[in-house]
């Protein structure tokens, strides 16, 4: 955590980021972290550039040593609320959870938006680079995220989403266009193959 940010101890703080607000399909999933005093940061980072192994190896010992929950909203919500409103809905939800564990004195989220929450709460820009315990929660995010999607690609293997996780791609666009839309397709989002990617 940046000095700069507290002129006081701020006490407890939980951090909290989310993954998967750009993809097609598949649902919006956050994380919420408590770090012990002790926790190796070193092994921490943003988890867009942290390799998969990385990844895997950080989030076990996050949640070995760390105070942390997850929650994911559903394509259909994200369809109903927009996927702005999703995306704080699963940061609240992952709070809550921690929160029932030990209550936090701030959160920390990534971004320039805060859900709403019962304790003081501050939204960094690029945080999940800046703040250890929202690069913590980036990372038990995206990795949850991902394994949701290894296994929708097992249960509709058509769609690619073991490779692509559900994001934009030309392949995704072009397998909706084949194939139609997927069972966990987010319909208010454009998902039609552009000229520029098949051509």
């Amino acid at each position: 955590m940046e000095n700069t940010l507290f002129d006081i101890d701020p006490g407890v703080v939980c951090g909290s980021d989310e993954a998967g607000r750009g993809p097609l399909a598949g649902p919006v999933v956050a994380a919420a972290v408590i770090l012990p005093p002790d926790f190796p940061i070193g092994i921490l980072g943003d988890s867009k550039k942290l390799t998969e192994r990385q990844r895997n190896e950080a989030e076990a010992i996050i949640k070995e040593k760390a105070i942390w929950a997850t929650a994911a909203v559903s394509h259909q919500i994200i369809d109903r609320i927009n996927i702005l409103q999703a995306s704080l809905l699963a940061m609240r939800r992952s709070y809550e959870k921690v929160a029932l564990i030990k209550r936090p004195d701030v959160l920390l989220v990534d971004g320039n938006k805060t859900p709403e929450v019962p304790v003081p709460c501050f939204a960094i820009v690029k945080g999940d680079a800046k703040v250890p315990e929202i690069m913590a929660a980036s990372i038990l995010a995206k990795c949850e995220r991902d394994r949701l999607m290894d296994l929708a690609d097992r249960k509709w293997p058509q769609y690619g989403y073991a490779r692509h996780k559900g994001y934009p791609t030309a392949a995704h666009r072009e397998a909706i266009a084949k194939h139609g839309p997927s069972p966990i397709q987010r319909m208010s989002f454009a998902s039609k193959p552009r000229e520029r990617e098949l051509f």
